[in-house]
C-alpha cells in the first residue's frame, strides 16, 4: 500500500465547477444555488480520504467561504465530513495575528485519540480562556466591564496576552511541539476554573 498526501486548493472551486455542470445538465438548484450533485461529489471525494488496509490518503484542503460566512453550504458540508478543520479569519489577519487561526472555530474530531491527556487539558483551558474573554469583549472595548465583577473574566483578561503570545509568531520563526505544549501547560496551570 501507499501513503499519500493529497493537497487541493480549493474545494470551493471544485464545487463551483460541479455546480456549473449540474445546472447546465438541468439539475434543480438547492442550497444557495448548488444542485444536489455538488454535495454528492464532495461526499464521494472526501470519504475516499483516510486510512484503509492498503494505505492512507491524508488530505490538506482549502475551502473559500463567501463573505466570511462559515455556515455557507460548501463549508458546512465539508465540516460535516472531514475529521477536522483549521479556520483562518480575516479579523485575526487584519490585527496582525499570524497565523490567523481562530482556535474557537477550529476543531479536530480525533484530538482525544491522538493527544496526551495533559495536551488535551491545556488546550481546553486555552479554549476556555478565549471563550470567557470573547463573552465580554464588547464590554471591555467600551470600558463597561468593571474589574472585580467576575474572577474568571479578570483572569481571562490577565492571561489573554500570554495566550496570544503562544498562538502567534513571526512569519520567519518556528516553535517545536514540546516548546508549544510547555507554554500551553504553563497557561493552563494559571487557569483555576473548571474546563
Amino acid at each position: 500500500g501507499a501513503n499519500v498526501l493529497f493537497l487541493l486548493d480549493s474545494l470551493t472551486r471544485l464545487a463551483t465547477a460541479q455546480r456549473e455542470l449540474g445546472l447546465s445538465l438541468g439539475e434543480p438548484p438547492s442550497a444557495r444555488g448548488y444542485p444536489p450533485s455538488v454535495f454528492q461529489m464532495l461526499s464521494r471525494t472526501l470519504e475516499q480520504l483516510g486510512n484503509s488496509s492498503t494505505g492512507t490518503i491524508t488530505a490538506i484542503l482549502t475551502v473559500l467561504v463567501d463573505g466570511d460566512d462559515m455556515n455557507e453550504p460548501i463549508a458546512d458540508s465539508v465540516r460535516s465530513i472531514v475529521d477536522g478543520h483549521i479556520t483562518l479569519t480575516r479579523q485575526l489577519a487584519e490585527r496582525g495575528h499570524f497565523p490567523a487561526v481562530d482556535v474557537s472555530q477550529s476543531l479536530s474530531r480525533v484530538f482525544r485519540e491522538i493527544a496526551a491527556p495533559s495536551h488535551q487539558k491545556a488546550a481546553q483551558a486555552i479554549r476556555h480562556i478565549l471563550a470567557t474573554h470573547a463573552e465580554v469583549a464588547d464590554l471591555l472595548r467600551v470600558g463597561a466591564y468593571v474589574k472585580g465583577t467576575s474572577p474568571q473574566v479578570d483572569r481571562a483578561v490577565d492571561l489573554l496576552p500570554t495566550v496570544n503570545a503562544v498562538l502567534t509568531q513571526p512569519v520567519d520563526s518556528r516553535s517545536t511541539l514540546p516548546v508549544t505544549l510547555d507554554a500551553m501547560q504553563r497557561i493552563a496551570a494559571q487557569w483555576p476554573f473548571v474546563t
